[in-house]
C-alpha cells in the first residue's frame, strides 16, 4: 500500500504549468513538522517535501493556496529515476497529491492575509469530484453557532 497524508505550510506559491498536451500540473513544497520535539525543548525538526498535483487538483491548489498557507494533502509517494547532465543516475522522491484540503479557518486565513472570500473547506481530487459547493454558494455564519446541529 502506498498512501501518504501530509499537513504543512507552503514554502512558496504553487507553480502551475501545462504539459505539451495541455494537462495542468502544479508543483510545490510543504514544510512539515515532525511529530516529536527535541528533549532540550528546541524547535521541532521540519521536513521539506516536494509535491505535485495533476489536473483539477493542481488547478485548485494553485488558485486557492499561496506561500505560508497551511495545506493538507493525501496521495502517494513516487520515486523518479533520472540522469543528470554529467551522466550520473539520480533519484528523487515526491508526493503525488490526489486530494487537497484547507486546514485553517476562514477567519484565520483572512487575519493572516490569505484567502479572503474563499470557502472555509473544500475537498478536491483528480477525478474532478468536489465534495463541497462552489465558493460563491457559501454564506458567512454569525459568531454564535449555538443553533448548529453538531
Amino acid at each position: 500500500m502506498n498512501h501518504i497524508d501530509l499537513m504543512g505550510r507552503l514554502t512558496r506559491d504553487p507553480e502551475l504549468r501545462h504539459t505539451q498536451s495541455g494537462t495542468p500540473v502544479a508543483s510545490f513544497t510543504l514544510a512539515v513538522d515532525r511529530r516529536y520535539a527535541p528533549k532540550d525543548g528546541g524547535e521541532r525538526p521540519v521536513d521539506f517535501i516536494d509535491c505535485v498535483a495533476w489536473r483539477q487538483t493542481g488547478e485548485f491548489i494553485s488558485k486557492y493556496f499561496s506561500k505560508g498557507q497551511m495545506l493538507a494533502v493525501s496521495g502517494s509517494l513516487q520515486i523518479r529515476e533520472w540522469t543528470d547532465r554529467e551522466g550520473n543516475k539520480r533519484r528523487s522522491a515526491e508526493v503525488v497529491c490526489d486530494n487537497a484540503y484547507f486546514t485553517e479557518s476562514r477567519k484565520s486565513r483572512e487575519a493572516s492575509g490569505f484567502g479572503a472570500g474563499e470557502p472555509s473547506r473544500t475537498d478536491y481530487n483528480n477525478s474532478g469530484f468536489s465534495a463541497s459547493v462552489q465558493p460563491s454558494e457559501f454564506e458567512a455564519l454569525d459568531e454564535d453557532d449555538g443553533d448548529l446541529p453538531f
